[in-house]
Parts: C-alpha cells; structure tokens; sequence
C-alpha cells in the first residue's frame, strides 16, 4: 500500500508541473528552420515533462517572428525562439528590436550552408535565387568567381557582370525552380539541403558544390565539414587560385557567414525563464542517446551541439568577429551589389555601447 501510495504521490507530482511547450519558428510551415525545429522538436520531447509543439511567425526577411518573441512571447515561461541563420544577417545589417545579449542559450547546432550547383552550369555564370539569408552565398561566388586582389569597386562590378541574381523568389518557388533546372545554383541547410537537392544530385544531373565550413568560435576559424569533405570556399579557393583568401571582402564574408552559420539553428530563452535548466538538460538527453542522434543525423547530418553556457559562448565570441572596416564593407555591398537596404550599425561595432529601438 505504501508503494502504490508513493506511486501515485510522484504520479501527481510530475502531472502537476508538466508542461507544455511551444517552439517559435520565424517561418512559414515546411521552410527550412520549420524542417529542422521538427526534426529536434520530436527527439527533444522525449526527455521532457510535455509536448512541444511548433509554433510559425512568418514574416518580411523572418525578422516579425522574432521580434514578436523579444517583445511579448519571451516573458511565457513555456516558449522557446528558434532563431535562424536570417536572423543573424538581419542583426548585423538591418534594424531589428531583438538582441541575442538579452536571453539564454538552451543550445544550437553548430550547422553549414551547403550549395548544389547542376554538372552542365558555368560556374563562373550562376543564376541563383536570393532570400533571407543569402548574403553569404553571394559573397562567396564573388570570391570564388572574381578571385583574389580586387578592390571592392571591383569585386562589385564582377558580381554584377557575372552572377544573375534572381530577386522575388518565396521558398517554394527556389526551389521548384532548382528542381527544374532554372536555376542552377542552391543553398540549404543541411536537414533541408537532404530533402530538397540531395534527390537532384541523386539523378546525377548536379553535384555539391561547396560550403561555408564549421564555425570554431574559440579558436575564431572555420574548418572543413566532414559531412562534405573538402569543398569548403577556402579549400577551393586555393586550389583554384593558388593562393588562400583574404582582404577587404573575405573579412566582410567571414562575419556574416559567421553570423549566418554560427546562430543557425539556435533555441533561446529569457534569462531567468525558469524552464532554462530543465530544457538545458532534456538537449543533453537527447545529444546523447545514440537513437535519437541517428535519427537527427539521418535527417540532417553529424553536426555538434553546443548546449548551454556553450550557446553563450558561442554568441560572445561572434560579437567579438565585428570590426568597423567587416561591416562597412557587408554594407557597402549589400547596397550596391545585392540592392539591399541595409543600414551600418555602429553600436554593434565592439566598443560601443549596444542600443536597440
């Protein structure tokens, strides 16, 4: 009797504090952060005392979403942000209310870009799709296209004379038109990069053709991403060139694909969210059960997990990548190459004192 009574005490114990949860993706349904919040979302319940469902705020450049949740959403205990690789290209170069210094890091998946490229397309001539998100790929075909010692009058004229640059595109239609052959370069993420270009190389018809490499945010280096060897920008760049990258652009394109990739795939909460180490510990579950990982790993590929205060670090650590000349420079070709109205943020230059609207 006593058992069953204990039983029933820890029973109601745990029914009376579980709780739901609710991930808010800065996305429609089937983009390629609502793919991989997913994925996570059904291997993270497991280790929790609730469900968890998605929750999309879709929006101009993904920015609505999380501002919603840095100005209302963030103060309901049971709610995470998913932030996206838009969202640390917008923080760098557009006016936004949220600002990663104010939550927690629960953890991020430490992820890549990767672009598909069609076997028959001219490399040096690619049409691709922008989108939020998308500067680093237009940087990094700059580079590997126009090649080294250009000034950036140079380099901006290069981009405009040799990459079509395919503005209006939602998601679904980038990708129709990749599948299609109307364009002939891709990006995704790697979750989304398996389900929507893999099936394309699949038919042999393209191939992978480089990537971003992984952010090492102690050491401030990107290495080669085992999941796609050797075709990281700096590997081919050399090889094409004979000489490594550097300059004026390769800075700039350091700190937004830092940016863009470091804080990719990244679950946050208000600091002081009481949930914080309950949900902190329910990642470390799932990192380290072989059956979730396999199944994660199927679906996105074998990428680290920085949890905790690893997630803070990771964030500290790129604001420590921006310097006056980097972001300048992002700006300058943003407007003038891309057509962006993107804005120099002196406060975010180290320095200065952060303020936001």
């Amino acid at each position: 009797m006593k058992k069953f009574i204990l039983a029933v005490a820890l029973m109601f114990s745990a029914t009376a504090y579980a709780m739901d949860y609710v991930m808010v993706v800065p996305q429609k349904p089937g983009s390629g952060t609502s793919v991989w919040a997913q994925i996570v979302a059904t291997e993270l319940e497991k280790y929790l005392d609730g469900k968890i469902t998605i929750k999309h705020i879709p929006g101009a450049r993904d920015i609505p979403g999380f501002n919603k949740f840095h100005n209302e959403l963030q103060y309901e205990d049971n709610v995470i942000m998913v932030s996206h690789g838009g969202n640390g290209v917008a923080f760098l170069q557009e006016n936004v209310d949220y600002n990663y210094a104010d939550y927690e890091s629960v953890g991020l998946m430490n992820l890549n870009i990767i672009m598909g490229i069609y076997n028959d397309a001219d490399e040096d001539k690619p049409r691709f799709s922008a989108g939020s998100g998308m500067v680093p790929e237009a940087f990094a075909m700059t580079l590997m296209i126009c090649g080294p010692d250009r000034t950036l009058p140079q380099y901006i004229e290069c981009f405009k004379e040799q990459v079509t640059w395919v503005k209006g595109m939602n998601t679904g239609e980038r990708r129709l038109a990749w599948k299609r052959g109307e364009l002939t370069v891709t990006r995704e993420n790697p979750a989304a990069f398996k389900k929507h270009v893999m099936p394309v190389i699949d038919t042999k018809k393209a191939r992978v053709w480089m990537h971003h490499g992984i952010l090492n945010a102690i050491e401030g280096t990107h290495s080669d991403d085992p999941n796609y060897p050797g075709l990281q920008l700096e590997i081919l760049f050399k090889e094409k060139w004979g000489v490594p990258p550097s300059g004026q652009l390769y800075d700039a394109y350091k700190l937004v694909k830092s940016f863009r990739d470091g804080l990719q795939k990244a679950l946050w909460v208000r600091k002081g969210n009481p949930n914080l180490v309950k949900l902190r510990h329910a990642l470390v579950l799932m990192s380290v059960d072989e059956d979730s990982m396999a199944i994660i790993r199927k679906k996105v590929g074998d990428y680290e997990w920085l949890i905790g205060e690893q997630g803070n670090q990771q964030r500290d650590t790129l604001m420590t990548f921006i310097t006056q000349d980097a972001l300048e420079t992002l700006i300058i070709f943003n407007k003038e190459a891309l057509g962006l109205k993107s804005i120099y943020k002196s406060h975010i230059v180290p320095g200065h004192p952060i303020v936001y609207n």
